[in-house]
């Protein structure tokens, strides 16, 4: 089950390496010529419960990374970038055995549980959808989620092919149908979100510094020092940003891992 699990990731990764069209997408995939059905008419997931996929679930490799699916959505929240597919991967085998059914209100993510239920919303422009997680994805270009194509078209990510967003865990009973069709919650309080690509973590502010130096020198863009704690730890982030699309994320990034980096494009 798990050489199975590693396959279905290597499968999505060849996939993944093609050229990005101008909608972000990869060329091979994309919107459906048109719509069979009334996007903006389908409803969000309900979530219910459900036994883990006999397969997904065990921890697998790409690329040689390993990941090690979570038994419990429960608590899971985290920002980040969402993209999507569409019609390439309509009525394929995703990594739970289900068929990708672009029109569904589904996701793949890295090491959610197969199946979970999660509220994905855009930070951009506040608007929320509950998904079922069923597949395996993102793998390349420090992406959280994958978005079937009624999922992004309903956030509005489908014309830019990424997205800033958050994503929580959603259990059964948590939604009602009155939450379900009322509008999103505007959090005035919180500042818009940023794009950053962070180079590197020190617990030194002198190897914060050095590196500083020689980043500016290369004219990536604004090179910052922030201090944080983790774990009652201080450390050293050295951040370039803020980015303004994840376009340009992208590029800054490929640079620098081709100078040798291990970068890693955040939101803050």
């Amino acid at each position: 089950m798990a050489r199975r699990a590693t396959m279905v990731g290597l499968i999505w990764l060849l996939t993944a390496c093609g050229t990005l069209s101008p909608g972000g997408y990869y060329k091979e995939d994309g919107p459906p010529r048109r719509d069979a059905v009334d996007v903006a008419s389908i409803s969000d997931a309900i979530p219910r419960h459900e036994p883990l996929s006999n397969t997904g679930n065990d921890p697998y490799t790409v690329d040689g990374k390993t990941y090690y699916p979570r038994k419990d959505a429960r608590g899971y929240r985290e920002r980040g970038i969402a993209s999507w597919y569409g019609r390439m991967f309509h009525g394929r085998r995703t990594s739970s055995g289900e068929p990708f059914d672009m029109y569904a209100m589904t996701a793949a993510h890295p090491t959610l549980p197969l199946p979970s239920y999660v509220r994905v919303r855009n930070l951009r422009n506040r608007k929320e959808v509950v998904v079922r997680v069923n597949d395996r994805g993102p793998f390349l270009h420090d992406r959280l989620i994958d978005l079937s194509y009624a999922s992004a078209h309903k956030l509005g990510l489908v014309a830019t092919g990424t997205g800033l967003v958050e994503v929580s865990a959603v259990m059964p009973g948590d939604v009602s149908e009155t939450t379900r069709h009322a509008p999103p919650l505007v959090e005035h309080a919180r500042p818009a979100p940023e794009l950053y690509v962070q180079v590197g973590a020190f617990s030194r502010r002198e190897n914060a510094d050095r590196l500083h130096k020689r980043l500016q020198e290369s004219a990536y863009g604004p090179v910052l020092v922030q201090q944080a704690r983790v774990g009652g730890v201080r450390i050293h982030r050295l951040r370039i940003g803020p980015i303004a699309t994840v376009d340009e994320a992208d590029r800054v990034a490929a640079r620098l891992r081709r100078r040798g980096y291990d970068p890693r494009i955040i939101i803050d």
